[in-house]
């Protein structure tokens, strides 16, 4: 099962869009996530609108409407893994550990707010950040990530979106 992740859009917003890149490995995923500020409820129809079924949380940044029809967190099975999602994360400092144990029994936690892409095991948890296709702020480059899950096992690859 391929898993796509993204996260911070923060749409719509001048021309900005999602770019193609982006685009063409949600609609190839089984299953897209994203992990808050999408920022309008047109974003998340637009991900619904590429055909795989979509699961997100809201952000500090979302709309009202967005915030009353998404949770705050999430946890989402995908071929045998078990998913907690939530946006944002709490200070630095023992952020991995902090995840972990917010959502007991998952094999990863996707979060976002920061746009700096992770992707680390901590203690048998995969610790990951998608960061942001549409607005790198502080990181080096525009990304997202895409899980590979087999029988329960998570393999991420972060995928840089700039040309």
């Amino acid at each position: 099962m391929l898993v796509a992740a993204i996260a911070d859009t923060h749409l719509p917003r001048g021309a900005r869009r999602i770019p193609d890149a982006c685009l063409d490995r949600l609609r190839a995923a089984d299953l897209i996530l994203h992990a808050g500020d999408l920022s309008a409820l047109s974003v998340l129809e637009e991900l619904r609108a590429l055909g795989p079924p979509v699961h997100a949380v809201y952000g500090n940044a979302d709309a009202p409407d967005v915030r009353e029809l998404l949770p705050k967190e999430l946890v989402v099975e995908a071929a045998g893994a078990r998913i907690g999602m939530a946006h944002v994360p709490g200070p630095r400092e023992g952020r991995e550990e902090r995840l972990a144990k917010r959502f007991p029994g998952c094999d990863a936690v996707v979060y976002g707010h920061t746009h700096l892409p992770e992707a680390v095991r901590h203690g048998g948890v995969w610790i990951l950040n998608p960061g942001s296709p549409t607005e790198r702020r502080k990181a080096p480059s525009h990304t997202m990530l895409v899980l590979e899950i087999e029988a329960g096992e998570i393999r991420p690859e972060l995928v840089v979106l700039d040309p």
